[in-house]
């Protein structure tokens, strides 16, 4: 096949210190940190009690019974969420900005700044607010304007991410740091219908380019094409995704990349759902969507777990994964030896070009096509034949000479939405 940008388009959803993008190499381990809760149980019990000790931490702070603001508020940022309320009408803010004269600005004071405490490393505010749902808020020291990296409730605007005090409406929450204990940490982005109502819950991969208009290529704007009833879970990759979103090893100018798919797998089946379950609920169906080595991913994790999901989708999907220059199974031959299974799936590439196989390896891709159209074409006619239906539990769409980046999946990222939102 084409090899000369390959690696490239596979590193192009990757993060990268600085500037989120450019290639990203997997390393021999990964830091899989401490991990923590990352939320609570979902049970008004359970998060009261939360709540008591998320307060009792922050005391602790303000008595100077402890030192480490740090640890304070990611432990409440794992816990209850910022800012914390007092269950009295009252919340409290706290941030770990540097320099002085830290503010709290919001709607619920009109955005002229409340002035906070320095406590040690931290800033701490406590305020009333009579009408917490819907009120959005920022840190300022005057003259920059920042929003709480730790909020749980948060949004974008024409002034970029916001924070919210509470919300009914449909927002975005996130739940920090979250890992099994051996893959990184990494961020789960949630949207939140409205009111929290739902019937479909979605994991969709590479989450910090989901909703943030700043994100790569102006990212996927997932938010203007959701339809209703939709929770969407995004995870966010770390350096190690070209070894965690491939079932398989392969070899790509020399160097093997790959092969940690099946933990990550386990890690969003085992992980991610429960706690997302936990905390907001069970759908009635459930799903799971990524493009390019996401798309491979997705289409691993419900192969990998097959009973446990209703739908698959890919957009531009890096199917042929495996036999670059190596000889392992492909996606494509994995569905091909497992036959006709329950579920949906939607399969989908931009680009175009010939389809040919001149080494053999029974995987079309030796040719000059584009944005992984041929692997993906192969695949459509691998599902047919497996006894799959089109427009019931089988959708292919081609999208001719489209891109492959974040811009040309925002354009038609709608079709796979609005067939997982139908089932």
């Amino acid at each position: 096949m084409t090899r000369l940008p390959l690696l490239a388009m596979l590193a192009a959803c990757s993060p990268m210190s600085g500037d989120g993008r450019g290639p990203d190499v997997a390393d021999d381990g990964g830091d899989g940190g401490d991990g923590g809760d990352s939320g609570s149980s979902g049970d008004p019990e359970d998060e009261l009690e939360q709540r008591e000790r998320d307060l009792a931490s922050l005391q602790a702070l303000l008595d100077g019974e402890t030192t480490d603001a740090e640890d304070v508020i990611d432990s409440v940022g794992d816990g209850t969420g910022w800012p914390l309320a007092d269950g009295e009408g009252g919340y409290w803010f706290a941030c770990l900005c540097s320099g002085d004269g830290w503010m709290v600005a919001g709607d619920h004071e009109g955005w002229a700044g409340q002035d906070m405490e320095q406590v040690g490393d931290a800033w701490v505010l406590h305020v009333d607010i009579a009408q917490p749902d819907g009120s959005l808020y920022k840190f300022t020291d005057g003259s920059d304007w920042i929003a709480d990296p730790n909020a749980r409730r948060y949004g974008y605007d024409d002034f970029g991410e916001y924070s919210l005090v509470e919300a009914s409406d449909a927002h975005l929450e996130r739940r920090l740091r979250v890992t099994d204990g051996t893959l990184r940490r990494r961020e789960l982005r949630i949207w939140v219908p409205a009111d929290g109502a739902f019937t479909h819950t979605l994991y969709v991969h590479d989450g910090q380019n989901l909703f943030d208009p700043e994100a790569i290529w102006g990212g996927w704007a997932l938010q203007d094409s959701l339809p209703d009833g939709v929770l969407v879970v995004g995870i966010d990759n770390t350096e190690d995704r070209m070894a965690e979103y491939t079932h398989t090893t392969d070899t790509l100018y020399g160097d093997t990349y790959g092969g940690w798919g099946d933990q990550y797998a386990d890690f969003v089946q085992d992980v991610v759902r429960p706690l997302i379950e936990a905390d907001y609920g069970e759908a009635s169906t459930v799903g799971t969507l990524g493009s390019s080595l996401g798309g491979l991913i997705s289409f691993h994790i419900a192969h990998r777990h097959e009973s446990e999901w209703d739908f698959a989708g890919s957009m531009s999907g890096t199917m042929s994964w495996g036999s670059f220059e190596q000889n392992n199974p492909t996606m494509i031959e994995l569905y091909e030896a497992a036959g006709h299974r329950d579920t949906a799936l939607y399969v989908d590439s931009g680009g175009s070009g010939d389809c040919v196989d001149t080494d053999g390896d029974g995987i079309d891709d030796d040719g000059d096509g584009s944005d992984n159209y041929c692997p993906n074409l192969q695949l459509r006619d691998v599902l047919d034949d497996a006894g799959y239906t089109f427009e019931e539990d089988l959708w292919h769409w081609h999208e001719e000479d489209a891109e492959h980046d974040e811009g040309a999946w925002r354009e038609r990222v709608w079709r796979p939405l609005e067939i997982f939102a139908s089932l």
